[in-house]
C-alpha cells in the first residue's frame, strides 16, 4: 500500500465528508432516527458514509472496508482493513455542540497504522503523513492541496499535575473514581475522536474511557495518537489495543501520552 496516495485520498474525503455534514448541520432541521441498538443516526452520518464509501471502493477496490453504517461489513474477518467512521460524535452533532468528527483509518495486521480525524465545525484537521508522523493541518482547507502543516507530538507529563480529557456524553462513577487515582490539575471534557487528538497535541496527558465503544470510534484517533508518540493500551492489563476482534467490540482502554505512569483500575 501507498502511504502517500492513501493518505491524500484520505485527508481529501474527510474534508468533503465535513462539507457534506456542515451543510445538513446548518440547515433548520434535520431528522433524526435510532438504529437498532438505539443509538442516534442522522442524514448527515448516513452522506458522509455513503460519500467515503464510494470513494474508498473507487481508490482501493481490493481493501476490506469496515463502516458504522453499513452493518453487512462488521461480520467481516480481517485484520489489515480500512474503517469508518463518518460522523463520531452523533449525540454532539444534534446538540449543535461542534465536537464531532469524521474519521478514516487504516489498519495492518490489527494496528492502526495510518488515519485522519477531521472537526468540521472546529475546524481542526489531524493526519498522519504517508512517513508515519501525525500533523495538524491549518485551515481553510483546499481539498486538492496541503496546506500549512505542523507535526504534534505528545506531552512530557507532570505526575503531579496531569491534564484528564474524558467523555462529555459517556461519564461515570467508575470513570470518576479511576480518575481519581491521579494527581490532576486539570480537567477537561470533550466529544468524540476529538479526545485522542487532544493527547496527540499535549493538551491532554490521559484519556480513560471505561465504555462500551467499537472500533470506527477509536481507530483514527488511535493512529493519530500513536503517529505523535502516544499509546493506547486494554484498561485490564494494559497490553495494546488491537483491531479485527470480533463484531469490531473494543474493551475499555487508557490513551496516554507515554510519561503518565500508568495504575491499575
Amino acid at each position: 500500500m501507498d502511504f502517500g496516495e492513501m493518505m491524500v485520498v484520505l485527508r481529501k474525503l474527510a474534508l468533503e465528508a465535513g462539507d457534506r455534514i456542515m451543510e445538513i448541520y446548518d440547515a433548520d432541521d434535520f431528522d433524526l432516527r435510532s438504529k437498532s441498538d438505539d443509538s442516534p443516526v442522522t442524514a448527515a452520518d448516513e452522506a458522509a458514509d455513503a460519500l467515503i464509501s464510494a470513494g474508498l471502493r473507487s481508490a482501493f477496490p481490493d481493501a476490506a472496508l469496515v463502516t458504522e453504517e453499513q452493518s453487512a461489513t462488521h461480520d467481516l474477518k480481517v485484520s489489515t482493513f480500512f474503517i469508518v467512521d463518518p460522523l463520531d460524535g452523533t449525540k454532539e452533532f444534534v446538540q449543535r455542540r461542534g465536537d464531532f468528527t469524521v474519521n478514516i483509518a487504516w489498519v495492518e495486521d490489527g494496528v492502526p497504522v495510518r488515519g485522519v480525524v477531521y472537526a468540521p465545525a472546529k475546524g481542526r484537521l489531524f493526519w498522519t503523513r504517508a512517513d508515519g508522523q501525525t500533523v495538524e493541518e491549518t485551515g481553510p482547507f483546499d481539498k486538492d492541496r496541503i496546506g500549512a502543516c505542523t507535526e504534534i507530538s505528545v506531552s512530557t507529563p507532570d505526575q503531579s499535575a496531569l491534564l484528564v480529557v474524558a467523555s462529555k456524553s459517556h461519564r461515570d462513577q467508575a470513570t470518576d473514581d479511576y480518575i481519581g487515582k491521579y494527581a490532576v490539575a486539570d480537567m477537561r471534557s470533550a466529544g468524540s475522536s476529538l479526545k485522542f487528538c487532544l493527547v496527540a497535541t499535549g493538551e491532554a496527558d490521559l484519556y480513560p474511557r471505561l465504555g462500551r465503544t467499537m472500533e470506527w470510534d477509536t481507530a483514527a484517533g488511535h493512529a493519530v495518537l500513536s503517529g505523535a508518540g502516544g499509546h493506547v493500551v486494554r484498561f485490564d492489563d494494559h497490553q495494546p489495543l488491537t483491531y479485527g476482534k470480533p463484531i469490531f467490540e473494543n474493551p475499555f482502554f487508557i490513551a496516554y501520552a507515554p510519561g503518565v505512569t500508568l495504575h491499575q483500575g
